[in-house]
């Protein structure tokens, strides 16, 4: 008996049937914007389709140039572009899977100056002010949504997903906010939907009946001047009745500063707008974010009268993801920890997306983990991400493998990690490593401290012995009111109500959150990083979406301590975090009270508390303790024994300690096992 019925049962659409209620949603690649890497593309999805995923839909695809997300992105205009996109399709139906096209249209939110909007108003994040549209602009984007729909139907997807959400385009024509036009386009709400409902009711007359026709429709834009509820369930009515196949749930707009997919946001923390909208249509529904578990989709499925789980991320991070639910395997499924880190914060930058968790992820075809001709003893020495990653690795291939950890459980910095408010989901990736040593026949040897004499034995060592605080060089940092980072997160040691935190960088941003939650919420109703209701009372999200956009004034929780965030550098605090989490994080601090303090020279530590300098200034910060986040330093003395006595390479944080990176550690894990 399978553990997900509602999970894996096919969904009839009329005309055709998907094979479960799994849609792997929408995710800019990079693979999709050259010509050359559609072969790339093409294997990334077809291993999703051997994963059994019931239904694909690429990375967004523009109609034309003027819809570009960023110059020389993907697009599908000609008919000789037809070519690449079979590729794509046949590999996937070879697969027995099915994909779509997602049509996108940024409007304002393109990176080039060619871009449109409706009545010419800049977004705040981008560079470029937007023409605005004459009347001739918008039917001839309209024709351009039919075309690309015909010449997709031609390169043999099953269908196409319309992108009316997430402040692009079609979005930017349904809300005040971007719309103040007074012509037949703009004005009343009827009239600002026209676009959305004249490109859905000629796509479907253009590519027939037996052709899927997604609408990812903005439910909760959490923006000022967004759509009420009355007005998203009215376009929702006039979809169906134009013969859109699903309608998929969109939340917030990217400008939007509230986090709807970040690590921090509560599991399934907005199936509950896709459950509002039930009442009002028949047409299928397909809910989303932080969806990382059949567990929790399961749940979602069969106590919310929802029809489909869209997961991005988790597919990326492992494609297997619906075969293993298939197989009662959950526990062997590796996990989306929603850091961004390798996905989103790469597509910010025009690098191409992979994920922290499994860096073969959109290098299918660049990196081949093959079976071993000979089989070797290899010891790995550090049971942290690095030496995880490599230990499974190798193991996967057929070597034998011995992994050594000093301490009393496997994980290293994970463990740290996982302790921090909102990033409880590492400790699945600690857990997925544990389930693949048992299913792979890795020896694992905790509490054991390893001398190079013990290694003689093997043919291969790995040394992935991590990283250790760095001891600043400051006068007191003996005393007493003197806590290390992971002294604190251990909670080997206690801090007091007045804190200051040495060192801006991600691990003080990770303290200054543990310092400033409300430990005593853990659990109850009001655990924000938990409960979807606490979250959004957190982030002032209107659960009845009567207000505009959703919102509602915020409720931010205040530190029970009083917090300072120190550091050496003139510049803003942060800067260097996440490029898609950073600003959550600073904003979370600044909400709860904590303060920050640039160009600080920290002078000593004494009774009195901590002495600095800033500004030629000289003060007493009069706190309780004194937390270092002062950087990291490799442990790499056993590397340095063995190197040049025997087969042996080191990686991760014992190779290079810099800013704490799990997701370079695991990927030098994987490709260092990967060639031994």
């Amino acid at each position: 008996m399978n553990n997900y019925p509602n999970l894996l049962k096919p969904l009839d659409l009329g005309f055709t049937t998907i094979k479960n209620r799994v849609l792997m949603g929408s995710m800019h690649t990079g693979l999709e914007d050259r010509a050359k890497n559609y072969q790339k593309l093409a294997t990334y999805f077809a291993k999703r389709a051997e994963g059994q995923v019931g239904l694909i839909v690429t990375g967004g695809i523009s109609p034309n140039i003027r819809a570009w997300t960023a110059p020389f992105g993907g697009f599908l205009k000609y008919g000789f572009q037809v070519k690449r996109h079979k590729i794509v399709t046949n590999a996937v139906h070879q697969a027995d899977g099915k994909i779509c096209m997602q049509i996108l249209h940024t409007g304002r939110y393109g990176y080039h100056p060619f871009i449109l909007s409706p009545s010419g108003i800049k977004s705040p994040i981008t560079p470029f002010k937007p023409k605005l549209m004459s009347t001739k602009d918008i039917e001839k984007q309209i024709q351009s949504f039919v075309n690309t729909s015909k010449l997709a139907q031609e390169a043999g997807y099953d269908g196409v997903e319309i992108m009316g959400s997430e402040g692009y385009l079609i979005n930017q024509f349904l809300t005040e906010r971007t719309n103040v036009r007074n012509d037949q386009w703009g004005g009343s709400y009827e009239n600002r939907t026209r676009f959305a409902r004249e490109i859905v009711e000629r796509v479907r007359q253009a590519v027939g009946t037996d052709f899927i026709i997604i609408f990812r429709l903005s439910m909760l834009d959490l923006v000022s001047q967004g759509s009420t509820w009355e007005e998203v369930v009215f376009l929702a009515k006039e979809l169906e009745k134009l013969g859109v196949s699903i309608i998929n749930t969109g939340i917030g707009w990217h400008e939007a500063r509230i986090p709807t997919i970040a690590t921090c946001v509560p599991p399934a923390a907005f199936s509950w707008v896709t459950e509002k909208m039930r009442p009002h249509v028949s047409v299928p529904l397909v809910t989303t974010n932080r969806i990382n578990t059949p567990e929790m989709a399961e749940q979602i499925l069969s106590s919310q009268n929802i029809d489909m789980v869209s997961m991005a991320r988790p597919l990326l991070a492992d494609p297997d993801f619906v075969k293993k639910a298939m197989d009662n395997k959950a526990d062997e499924i590796n996990s989306c920890i929603g850091c961004n880190q390798a996905c989103l914060d790469h597509v910010f930058k025009n690098k191409r997306a992979t994920c922290l968790v499994n860096p073969l992820a959109c290098y299918e075809t660049d990196y081949k983990i093959e079976p071993t001709s000979q089989s070797k003893k290899c010891a790995v020495i550090g049971g942290g991400p690095a030496g995880m990653s490599c230990a499974a690795t190798l193991a996967e291939r057929g070597h034998q493998v011995t992994l050594y950890e000093a301490s009393d459980k496997l994980g290293g910095q994970f463990n740290l990690a996982a302790n921090i408010p909102g990033k409880d989901e590492f400790f699945k990736t600690i857990r997925y490593f544990k389930t693949q040593f048992a299913k792979l026949g890795v020896e694992v040897k905790l509490n054991t401290k390893v001398a190079k004499d013990d290694l003689s034995g093997f043919d291969e060592v790995v040394i992935a012995t991590g990283v250790k605080p760095r001891y600043p060089n400051i006068l007191g940092i003996d005393h007493a009111k003197v806590i290390f980072y992971d002294e604190l997160i251990r909670k080997e040691k206690v801090a007091g109500k007045k804190v200051a935190i040495i060192g801006a960088g991600g691990i003080g941003f990770d303290v200054g959150e543990f310092l400033s939650e409300d430990n005593s919420l853990h659990g109850t109703s009001d655990d924000i990083y938990a409960n979807p209701q606490a979250f959004c009372k957190e982030w002032g999200i209107d659960m009845n979406i009567e207000a505009e956009g959703g919102l509602v004034q915020a409720q931010h929780q205040r530190s029970p301590r009083e917090i300072y965030l120190l550091q050496r550098k003139t510049g803003k605090p942060g800067k260097t975090l996440g490029k898609t989490t950073g600003w959550i994080r600073r904003m979370t601090l600044t909400k709860r009270g904590v303060k920050s303090l640039s160009g600080c020279n920290y002078d000593k530590i004494d009774d009195q508390g901590l002495h600095i300098t800033r500004n030629e200034k000289t003060e007493i910060l009069d706190v309780d303790n004194v937390i270092i986040c002062a950087g990291q330093v490799s442990v790499n003395s056993l590397y340095e024994e063995l190197k040049d006595t025997q087969s042996c390479h080191i990686i991760g944080g014992a190779e290079f300690a810099g800013e704490l990176d799990a997701k370079r550690a695991i990927k030098q894990g994987v490709l260092l096992a990967a060639k031994l």
